[in-house]
């Protein structure tokens, strides 16, 4: 071993962070594979322990163990996502199968999974334990139970076999999205005359993307050239304000058509997912995936995800096919005889619909969301909620110039450690996640291990003195992903499965949701939402504008998102194989017959690149983002009953955030809010009721 390996010895970065700027990358091969060394001695010393099982020596031991592998495998997939190195999607492609068998190993241990059901047995007998060590416990037994403890023989062979080719074929499935978001085929190259349309904003991007892209290729600059891409924060202005029809259908085209051809087609690779996940629901005695994953959530089974997902239905159907009318009506009077509203028509129509009904678009915030203004804010909730600072510290090693560190304080207690990594760029993974570098735990003695937490995002960079200037729906991905981020920091537990966002999959979005509601509200976004130019705060008429014209997408918006909820269910419902010949387009548009928007367009496919289902953790867990919105519509009206920054309540708020998975989330939430939630406040919010 390499004793000078940076990821092998204990961190001297201040509060031990993470020493990105020692850290190379032929480190993490070596680091990975001393990892699983280190860890299966310590998982041998806990099966093998001649001592009779207990709490101490089983289930916490084994909590404990680990910690290399584990700061090692959330260092390299964090980077490997948010810098788009090739060098580390190959690290990553090449040990996740290693890993994967390794921890697949550690499920089905024999001697150790009859030590954690003795422990499991015999809990009743153990007064002197926490509330904490007896959820550990019980969750420790469901964990390994599901995962394939309980199954002998082949059958277990098998399990761990499907589990390393599932974990394979999940990276091999993310990398393709991310490689062919980068594909060069997937962008229009523009002239002056193709602009009609966009603002100047966007013009200047389109400008500055086309230079970067050129220089990158090795030509030289063409003032002439303008480079629209399918990475949001070029995908969605276009769509938003182009006049030019037919280029917002070929950007559309190219957006919808990733992954399902070509070098980066997942198509295959999503059946293989499915059918493995449907063998391993049948191994454990279950008709379908999703009746063997939902046991561990709020939903509880597939009857209580359906149930979500009919009754927004039942309740937001109409209102949406009344929007959609609408718009079409509105875009017949400028198009010509014969138009039907297209789904890349949506976005240009309802934003020019918008305006007229509401004198508003997305341009007229920009100019009160300067980028480090916004920052102040969304940092100040939680100074004005929990009593959270945060402090910049320039000496905490970063793994990329863009990013920033702060120190996180509750009052005068150090919290934990904030990287913010802001900014597009080529290569780096699209959208916007949360993550973390070192989850925070206590030991024996009570002494807190600090979390290290990462928000990242792909916000246009600036360019020369010009601020950034973010739309109201970047300060919302903003907002989302800082409450995952208080959500680690403000851990409170002593073990670390159960710390932070180690929460059932359909309450973990619940705290990031929640922080979404402060966008329209006034006397939030009077503390830092100034023109950058005049230093006027945003005039109060205009909040009311976007309030309203939000309300006015809500039913197509939550139709969407039903159809997502739909399209996962769908691939994790399924009793028998799919073969290997199935058509996806037939698939989807039966999936989702009962909330489409728009009918099919062909060679436009939703799951080739739908990561979140097929790579992303949430397989048959995609409706947890409506259950979550039901979740903080009914959490935050609980504010608006007795102020949005009333201590009290953002005390009982704040205990949520804490108690992590240490607690049942209902549990818990019953206790803030003092009933189950509804979806009452949800429809008053969206303007249904």
């Amino acid at each position: 071993m390499n004793h000078n390996n940076p990821l092998l010895v204990e961190s001297d970065v201040l509060y031990g962070a993470v020493p990105f700027d020692k850290i190379k990358i032929s480190d993490y091969e070596e680091a990975i594979e001393e990892g699983i060394r280190r860890h299966q001695l310590e998982i041998d010393a806990i099966a093998e322990n001649p001592e009779v099982p207990d709490f101490e020596n089983t289930v916490a031991a084994l909590d404990r163990s680990g910690n290399e592998l584990t700061r090692v495998m959330l260092t390299l997939g964090n980077l490997e996502a948010a810098l788009g190195d090739e060098r580390l999607m190959k690290i990553m492609a090449d040990v996740t199968p290693r890993y994967s068998e390794h921890c697949t190993a550690i499920l089905l241990n024999v001697k150790l999974w009859e030590r954690i059901k003795a422990v499991y047995d015999s809990k009743a007998t153990r007064a002197d334990l926490s509330p904490e060590a007896l959820r550990l416990i019980d969750e420790t037994y469901r964990s390994f139970s599901e995962s394939g403890a309980v199954l002998e023989g082949e059958d277990r062979e098998r399990f761990k076999k499907l589990n390393s080719e599932l974990s394979d074929l999940n990276v091999r499935f993310s990398q393709n999205v991310t490689n062919d978001m980068k594909n060069p085929q997937r962008r229009l190259w523009l002239k002056e005359e193709d602009l009609a349309g966009l603002p100047e904003s966007i013009r200047h991007a389109a400008r500055e993307a086309a230079k970067e892209a050129l220089l990158a290729d090795g030509k030289d600059d063409d003032e002439s050239l303008y480079l629209v891409t399918v990475f949001m924060p070029s995908y969605v202005p276009f769509m938003k304000y182009s006049e030019r029809r037919d280029l917002r259908e070929k950007l559309y085209r190219l957006y919808n058509s990733r992954n399902s051809s070509g070098e980066f087609d997942n198509t295959q690779i999503l059946k293989d997912i499915a059918n493995i996940r449907l063998e391993i629901a049948h191994l454990m005695g279950k008709s379908n995936f999703a009746e063997y994953h939902l046991s561990g959530t709020m939903a509880a089974n597939v009857e209580g995800v359906m149930n979500l997902l009919e009754n927004l239905r039942d309740k937001y159907a109409a209102p949406m096919k009344r929007e959609l009318k609408e718009i079409e009506d509105f875009a017949k009077k400028s198009e010509d005889d014969g138009f039907t509203l297209m789904p890349w028509d949506y976005s240009y129509w309802f934003e020019k619909l918008k305006g007229e009904k509401y004198a508003f678009n997305d341009e007229d915030m920009k100019p009160y969301f300067e980028l480090n203004g916004t920052i102040d804010g969304v940092f100040g909730l939680a100074a004005k909620l929990y009593g959270y600072t945060f402090k910049e510290n320039r000496d905490i090693p970063v793994y990329h110039p863009d990013v920033r560190a702060y120190e996180v304080y509750d009052g005068e207690d150090i919290l934990g450690v904030l990287y913010a990594d802001f900014f597009y760029r080529a290569g780096k993974s699209p959208g916007a996640w949360m993550t973390e570098f070192r989850t925070e735990t206590k030991d024996d003695i009570g002494n807190r291990e600090l979390p290290l937490i990462s928000i990242v995002m792909n916000f246009s960079k600036p360019v020369g003195d010009r601020p950034v200037l973010l739309t109201p729906g970047e300060v919302r991905t903003f907002l989302h992903e800082f409450g995952h981020a208080l959500h680690g920091l403000s851990a409170q537990a002593v073990y670390s499965s159960l710390s932070g966002t180690n929460v059932y999959h359909d309450f973990v979005e619940l705290f990031s949701q929640f922080n979404e509601n402060y966008l329209t509200e006034k006397e939030f976004l009077d503390g830092f939402a100034r023109h950058y130019e005049s230093g006027d705060k945003m005039p109060e008429s205009l909040i009311g504008r976007f309030v309203r014209a939000g309300q006015y997408g809500a039913a197509y918006s939550c139709m969407r998102q039903l159809g997502f909820g739909y399209l996962d269910m769908a691939y994790h419902t399924i009793e028998q194989p799919i073969r290997a010949s199935a058509d996806i387009e037939k698939f989807e548009m039966e999936a989702q017959k009962d909330v489409k928007c728009f009918d099919g367009v062909t060679g436009c496919l939703t799951s080739p690149s739908f990561g979140h289902i097929f790579s992303g953790g949430y397989a048959a867990g995609y409706y947890g983002y409506k259950w979550s919105e039901v979740l903080d519509a009914d959490a935050f009206s609980a504010f608006k009953e007795n102020g949005i920054f009333d201590k009290e309540t953002a005390l009982r708020f704040k205990k949520m955030l804490q108690s992590g998975g240490t607690v049942d989330p209902m549990e818990l939430y019953v206790e803030f809010r003092g009933k189950q939630p509804s979806v009452d406040a949800l429809l008053r919010r969206d303007g249904i009721n």
